[in-house]
Order: C-alpha cells, then structure tokens, then sequence
C-alpha cells in the first residue's frame, strides 16, 4: 500500500509490525549528532529545524551526488544510535522514524503513548533508496557535513513496519 506523509496520523492506527508500505512526501533527515543539537535548541525553549509534529525523520545521510542526481547513496543509519532522544521526538509529535534495527523498551513506550511508528528501510540498500528520493534540501547543522538536517521528498519509498502505535515490534523474540 502506499501512503503520504501528509496523512501518517490517519493511516497509522490501521499499520502493524512487519506490513510493508510505501512512503511518499516530505521526509526529514536527522542523525546523531544532529539529534544532540535539536536536543539542545528545545532544552533552551527554541524551535527545532523542522516543524516536530506528525513530522517523519529518517536516520541516514547520503555520500554526494554524481552529476545529474538529487542525492548519492541514501541508506538507513541503525536506530538504536538515537534511542536517548527518540522518546522526546516522539513527545514533541515526531509521528515516526525510519531506520534500520530494533528499538529500546523506552522507545518502544513512547511510540505506543503516542500512537506513533517506527519504519524500516532496508539496510545496504542505499542505491535502490536514493532513487525514490526526489528532492533533497540542507536545512540546518551544515557543518555536520553528510549528517546536517536535509528536508527530502520521497516518492514511493519502500518500508516496513518495525513498531507499530500498539508497540508491537517485528524484532520481538517469543
């Protein structure tokens, strides 16, 4: 199925754990080092880069453009490298995230309060991914290099679903 990003509040109740969809619209991308700064700037009573609620932040950074494409190589950044902040994004009205790999008990908490997502993009995919991102635009933190915060359209980006608004994983272990 093929969903917007526009409308994830809406669609995002009806998705469990291991559905696979593909995403459209207006994606953000965040990692680390960028998540330390965002951090910071709500901690001092500012605003984020990006507007937090019922955004979708994607966990990656590209390698640099050959001539004649929006972006390099675009694949996902493990998860569990932004569990410390992932809780107040999700808070602040992040309706979901795109990594790869399993997510914290404390994130997956957050997700379920929220009634959010988790998405997962194949990992060493990187190649196939650039190709359903349409544009790219740095947006804030451009000394961080390939991880500053860049507003990217996506077009039919292929995910599954790693935690569902119940906070049903895909990484469970039964």
């Amino acid at each position: 199925m093929e969903y917007h990003t526009s409308e994830i509040r809406q669609w995002a109740q009806s998705l469990r754990a291991g559905d696979s969809i593909y995403l459209s619209g207006t994606v953000y991308t965040a990692r680390d080092a960028a998540h330390a700064k965002i951090a910071d700037m709500l901690d001092r009573g500012l605003e984020a880069p990006f507007p937090l609620p019922d955004a979708v932040i994607y966990y990656a950074g590209p390698t640099p453009a050959r001539p004649g494409e929006v972006c390099g190589s675009f694949g996902p950044t493990t998860a569990g490298r932004m569990d410390a902040w992932a809780g107040r994004l999700y808070r602040e009205g992040v309706a979901a995230t795109i990594g790869k790999g399993e997510r914290s008990d404390a994130v997956r908490t957050a997700i379920r309060e929220t009634g959010s997502l988790y998405l997962v993009a194949l990992g060493g995919a990187g190649a196939l991914a650039a190709k359903h991102i349409i544009s790219l635009q740095e947006i804030a933190f451009p000394e961080l290099g390939c991880e500053s915060v860049k507003k990217l359209t996506f077009d039919r980006f292929p995910l599954f679903v790693g935690t569902d608004c119940t906070g049903r994983s895909v990484y469970e272990r039964k």
